[in-house]
């Protein structure tokens, strides 16, 4: 009999196959396992996608009728501001509360549908993707280009800003650089550049 059927070439094959076939079984593994996670970062990239072109599509269906709605909020809010808070009358106690309700519902129907108020507190940055500077007054309390009043809330619907919030800020000193805006609109000492994405133009007028 040759050496090459000897037991111990025999075993020493079988075991060379084996291995071989343990390696191909192996490497198999490894690329069925690259290609499940492909398509799991497929399928959550494809979620994440229809989820946003969802959100996208409910934003602009009721992104006017949102606008819409907002000066029904302004009025609300300066009725509130112009009801007397001492009165004695009953009937204007119960006018006053009636007008916090459905201010307060309002707003309640705003968040549910992703319209967020936005109304920066006193001493807080001003931030020229989300605020517009109407005017510009020395204040020793706030910081310089701080918030020292809201004139009027803004609102932005599910991420996208609808509408500035439109501010008082304190002044950031004389001979503060003035930079033009577009289209005869008042000049913006706040405006982030000519990327468009500022909030506003000062309105030394108001």
């Amino acid at each position: 009999m040759s050496e090459d059927h000897t037991p111990d070439a025999a075993d020493e094959f079988l075991a060379d196959a084996a291995e071989a076939e343990i390696a191909a079984l192996k490497a198999e593994a490894a690329g069925l396992k690259e290609q499940a996670l492909r398509y799991a970062a497929e399928a959550e990239n494809t979620k994440r996608r229809a989820e946003r072109e969802a959100n996208d599509a409910r934003a602009y269906a009721i992104q006017k009728f949102a606008r819409d709605l907002l000066g029904v909020a302004d009025i609300l809010d300066r009725a509130m501001a112009a009801a007397p808070a001492d009165s004695v009358d009953p009937a204007m106690k119960n006018f006053v509360v009636g007008i916090e309700m459905t201010s307060k519902e309002l707003l309640g129907a705003f968040e549910r549908n992703g319209l967020k108020r936005i109304a920066p507190a006193r001493g807080e940055k001003f931030d020229p993707h989300q605020h517009q500077a109407m005017m510009e007054l020395p204040d020793t309390d706030v910081a310089p280009g701080g918030v020292v009043e809201v004139m009027q809330p803004g609102y932005e619907l599910l991420g996208r800003l609808v509408r500035p919030a439109m501010v008082v800020v304190a002044a950031k000193g004389a001979g503060a650089q003035v930079n033009p805006a577009p289209d005869g609109a008042p000049p913006n000492p706040y405006a982030g550049g000519d990327d468009g994405e500022a909030g506003g133009a000062v309105d030394r007028r108001a």
